[in-house]
């Protein structure tokens, strides 16, 4: 019974190891260095994971990159100069804000031109229905057209 329970927190203490090394642990200057780090983290989107950010991924590329914003942090990097050090590395996907360029162009102004194409189709489309209904009779047609008037009024009591 003993040898059981020992096998039990050993086969435990082995597995838990794994877990206490992916949480990454720094050690800040300051405060406000350790707000920013956080900032900075929530901020950068990991390219693996594509919705998360890369303080909550636990994708290998998402540590790589928390450790290298710890790191141009440590070298007295800007806020601005570390965003800018990953765009170059990894493209504007990392930033949840892509910044309005050609390249981007169609991502931000792609759902108002489909809107715009979309309303423009309804409402084509209703105009040349009411054409149809209302379309117009030439002079004879429209003279015979009085005349059959005239004629069933006259026949009504």
């Amino acid at each position: 019974m003993k040898t059981g329970i020992w096998r039990v927190l050993l086969l435990s203490a082995v597995l838990s190891g794994g877990a206490a090394a992916s949480i990454d642990t720094y050690s800040f200057q300051s405060i406000d260095q350790e707000q920013q780090y956080r900032q900075l983290t929530e901020q950068l989107r990991c390219p693996k994971c594509q919705n998360n950010s890369i303080a909550d991924s636990n994708a290998i590329i998402a540590g790589d990159m928390r450790a290298k914003v710890y790191q141009l942090m440590q070298q007295g990097k800007s806020r601005q100069e570390i965003i800018d050090y990953m765009v170059a590395r990894y493209g504007n996907f990392v930033t949840y804000q892509p910044p309005l360029n050609p390249l981007t162009l169609i991502l931000w102004a792609g759902p108002l031109i489909f809107i715009l194409v979309g309303a423009y189709l309804v409402i084509a489309r209703a105009v040349k229905r009411t054409g149809r209904n209302t379309a117009s009779l030439s002079v004879p047609e429209q003279q015979r057209l009085n005349q059959l008037l005239a004629e069933t009024e006259e026949k009504k009591p």
